[in-house]
C-alpha cells in the first residue's frame, strides 16, 4: 500500500521530456511529502500528456472512507474503479514513496521508514486512475503485489511504470489491460535508521 510520496524539483526535468509547453514557474517545487487529501500533480490526458492538479483519494458511493490505493488485480471488477480504470487513467510522477518496517529485533516496536527510488533515476512514475467529481478531480495510486525489492518490507507496492510505458498506460486500453499485470521495476530501498541485533 502506498500512503505517502515525496517530490522534488529535480523531477520535473525528466517530467519536460514527456509534457511539452510546460510553465516552470507554475510547477516548480521543493522537496515535500504528498498525504492523502493533497492537491499533487498527476499526467494525464488522452489528446496529450499534460500536468494537472488532483486531490490524492477517491470518494465513492460503493465504499466507505477514502479510497487512497486500487488493486492492480482487482480494480476492473470493483464498481468503484471500474470506469476509471478504462477511461480515466494517469501516471502521478514522484521522487519515491514511503513504507514503513518494523524490524522481528527493533526492541522498541516501533515502525521504521524505508523510502524506495528509481535506480539511477531522479523520478518514479506509478499509475494511477482519476474520477471527476464536484470538488475537483480526484485520483489513486493502483498497487500490485511486491517484487523482491519491496516484499521484505510490505506486502503490496504501487504499479511502478518504465517511461515508455506511460503514453500507453494514458492513452491506449489494450496495452493499459496488460500493464495490469506486470511486474514492476526493481526499486533501491533505503532504510533512515536500522537496528543491528546484539543477541
Amino acid at each position: 500500500m502506498c500512503g505517502r510520496y515525496f517530490i522534488d524539483d529535480e523531477m520535473w526535468r525528466e517530467i519536460k521530456k514527456i509534457c511539452r509547453q510546460i510553465d516552470d514557474a507554475k510547477l516548480k517545487v521543493t522537496r515535500a511529502d504528498v498525504h492523502p487529501t493533497d492537491l499533487a500533480w498527476v499526467l494525464a490526458g488522452m489528446q496529450g500528456i499534460h500536468p494537472e492538479k488532483m486531490h490524492w483519494g477517491f470518494i465513492s458511493q460503493h465504499q466507505d472512507g477514502l479510497l487512497i490505493n486500487a488493486r492492480a488485480e482487482t480494480v476492473l471488477s470493483k464498481p468503484s474503479f471500474r470506469n476509471s480504470v478504462q477511461n480515466c487513467r494517469c501516471v502521478i510522477p514522484a521522487a519515491g514513496f514511503y513504507e514503513w518496517h518494523k524490524e522481528k529485533s527493533n526492541w522498541n516496536k516501533e515502525k521504521e521508514q524505508v523510502s524506495f527510488t528509481m535506480p539511477q533515476s531522479k523520478i518514479l512514475y506509478m499509475a494511477g486512475i482519476w474520477q471527476p467529481s464536484d470538488k475537483g478531480n480526484q485520483f489513486t495510486i493502483l498497487t500490485t503485489a511486491p517484487n523482491d525489492s519491496v516484499s521484505p518490507v510490505h506486502d503490496r507496492m504501487p504499479l511502478v511504470l518504465l517511461p515508455e510505458e506511460i503514453q500507453p498506460w494514458i492513452q491506449n486500453w489494450e496495452i493499459a489491460e496488460e500493464i495490469l499485470s506486470k511486474v514492476p521495476p526493481l526499486l533501491e530501498r533505503k532504510q533512515d535508521y536500522e537496528q543491528i541485533s546484539l543477541f
